[in-house]
């Protein structure tokens, strides 16, 4: 089984990493390609095993599963390409949101899927989202569905909910690591901690919540709860929280709505389909 991997940037980078380094692919059944050739042989120097090509016509001709992982505007463009050398024992993934299955099937013909990661991934942890064409062989819902599991936990969404689910999923790392930032430059302020220490202390702390998560001790509210203490200093800080973050994730999510409708307009008129 050869797995293409079409864009080598920072998803395509850390997928290609993410299949290696979990054992789920060996590097001999890999081939990438990226418009930026250098980039290719940076990964190649890590992966030596890897066979890297230069096009995406190479891909569709060598690979039985291929990744396009490009941004969402250059997809229409890589289908053209790819298209006249595909057959319908392959499956194309694609990995970004404002593209659903059912446009990627109105437009190739063979079994399709969507597979959007997370950077988590990179760690072997978090979770992946999937969705699979109507006509998607079973063989290939398996398939992805066992590489999926060997780098996180898989988890198969509609097509209504695969926005939210990816501002959770792949941007919330970002957001959280916004805040966690913001948080230590007002340690700083407020306080004589130095950045390495406050950044330091965030760091670890973000790591043993995330455990305390994983090995099932707490949830999310009961594990807020332990540590706010009636009347004690962490209640303080909450009812902070309370008064002045307001309806800044409501604002947060609305944004990225709009900007995903947006994507999903230009990718409507390439492909001619509704999403």
């Amino acid at each position: 089984m050869k797995i293409g991997v079409i864009g080598t940037g920072n998803m395509g980078t850390i997928l290609v990493e993410a299949l290696i380094e979990s054992k789920a692919v060996e590097q001999s059944k890999l081939i990438v390609t990226n418009r930026s050739l250098g980039k290719l042989e940076v990964l190649k120097e890590r992966f030596n095993g890897i066979r890297i090509v230069n096009s995406s016509s190479e891909i569709a001709q060598l690979a039985d599963l291929i990744f396009i992982c490009v941004k969402p505007k250059d997809i229409h463009g890589i289908l053209l390409n790819i298209k006249p050398h595909l057959n319908q024992e392959q499956c194309i993934v694609s990995i970004t949101s404002p593209i659903s299955v059912s446009q990627l099937e109105q437009y190739i013909d063979c079994s399709c899927a969507r597979f959007i990661p997370s950077i988590t991934n990179r760690a072997l942890s978090g979770v992946s989202l999937i969705s699979f064409g109507q006509s998607c062989k079973d063989y290939w819902k398996d398939f992805i569905h066992d590489l999926s599991i060997k780098i996180s936990v898989p988890i198969q969404i509609e097509n209504e909910i695969t926005r939210i689910s990816s501002d959770i999923v792949s941007c919330g790392p970002a957001f959280f690591s916004y805040l966690a930032q913001e948080f230590i430059n007002a340690a700083c302020r407020q306080t004589s901690i130095d950045k390495k220490t406050a950044t330091i202390l965030t760091e670890k702390m973000f790591i043993g919540f995330g455990e305390l998560l994983k090995q099932g001790h707490y949830s999310l509210p009961t594990l807020q709860e332990k540590v706010c203490v009636k009347g004690g200093i962490t209640g303080e800080g909450i009812k902070v929280l309370e008064a002045e973050l307001g309806d800044v994730f409501d604002h947060l999510i609305q944004a990225t709505h709009r900007k995903f409708d947006e994507d999903v307009e230009e990718i409507e008129e390439q492909f001619g389909a509704k999403y």
